[in-house]
């Protein structure tokens, strides 16, 4: 049985990625923090690590004593913080820390996979709204775009190194927060948009996302990086409608001026940081992500080398998620 480590185990995707992998076989090793939510993480098959990715030393010494790992997927990182240099630590430093404490024992896995963004890239341009392809310029927007940015580059710079990066766009389903944002205001009848109604998205359904990683697991394919979309693009209005459709909601249209939104944003940040030590979910860094226009990407790739092929649409998703979250009282 192949041994594999995911870290960030106990968030929205790691979750997923550990019942995919727990389904196909593998002996799973749920890489968690002392303070880590083990809510989703029930099933007694699972061996837990606990892992500080801040030291080295002690990464090295848990992988000579469980004599390495053949798969990583890294999965954990951070999407918002009060501290903006913490992007770079966490996402780049981090992720760093954890490469070469495996370079260093000379116990590096067959394939580690690196889960970035689209935002490493940033957005396509607003004028042509051509989609973003891999030969591209990175030009990301975002601090949280950049630190991924320097993890990638720096997996790029290892001579040798056996990686594989995937690059999903809008992760969603059940237990992620900021589309579930989305569902509550237009359940309550408020339908939103940031300076215009003509924005492109894409997005992958975290279950189809979880199958492709593992399932690369078990490809020849080393060192290439991939955009990961359900191989469609949608708008925000079709988005919007898909979610009202679902929830069987009409809803009243407004259109904030981007200063506006700006302008709130800022001000939920000064002020939830400063008194509750917590970032909101509209803050600075993301409104600099969801105030483009062009979030289309090129994500060919992933059917030619690994025959992807998304089992869920938006609609079965959104579906599927929004039941998830009445389910559990949440909607």
């Amino acid at each position: 049985m192949k041994k594999l480590l995911i870290t960030g185990a106990s968030g929205f995707i790691g979750g997923v990625l550990v019942e995919e992998a727990l389904k196909k076989g593998y002996e799973v090793y749920a890489g968690i923090r002392e303070t880590s939510d083990l809510t989703y993480l029930l099933d007694k098959r699972i061996r837990f690590l606990k892992m500080n990715l801040d030291n080295r030393a002690a990464l090295k010494q848990q992988w000579q004593e469980i004599n390495g790992f053949d798969f990583v997927i890294h999965s954990a990182g951070i999407t918002k913080t009060c501290k903006k240099s913490m992007f770079d630590r966490v996402n780049f430093q981090l992720t760093k820390n954890l490469v070469d404490a495996f370079t260093e024992t000379k116990l590096t896995p067959e394939k580690f996979i690196l889960i970035s963004s689209l935002a490493s890239y940033g957005p396509g341009d607003q004028q042509t709204m051509k989609p973003v392809k891999e030969d591209d310029t990175p030009h990301p927007v975002s601090a949280y775009g950049k630190s991924k940015l320097k993890a990638e580059q720096y997996l790029k710079s290892l001579k040798d190194f056996p990686y594989l990066i995937f690059r999903p766009t809008g992760v969603y389903g059940p237990r992620e927060r900021d589309y579930y944002a989305v569902y509550k205001s237009i359940k309550n009848g408020l339908e939103t948009y940031i300076g215009t109604k003509e924005q492109y998205i894409t997005f992958i359904y975290v279950r189809d996302l979880a199958r492709l990683l593992i399932d690369s697991l078990g490809s020849p394919i080393l060192r290439k990086s991939y955009f990961v979309t359900d191989l469609k693009k949608y708008t925000a209005v079709e988005f919007n409608n898909t979610v009202k459709k679902v929830l069987k909601k009409k809803t009243v249209t407004i259109v904030f001026p981007k200063h506006l939104v700006r302008f709130i944003a800022a001000l939920n940040e000064m002020i939830s940081c400063l008194f509750l030590g917590r970032v909101p979910l509209l803050n600075t860094e993301k409104y600099k992500e969801i105030s483009q226009k062009n979030w289309l990407c090129d994500s060919s790739e992933v059917v030619r080398d690994f025959g992807f092929q998304p089992e869920y649409d938006l609609e079965k998703g959104i579906g599927e998620s929004i039941e998830w979250y009445k389910q559990n009282k949440l909607l």
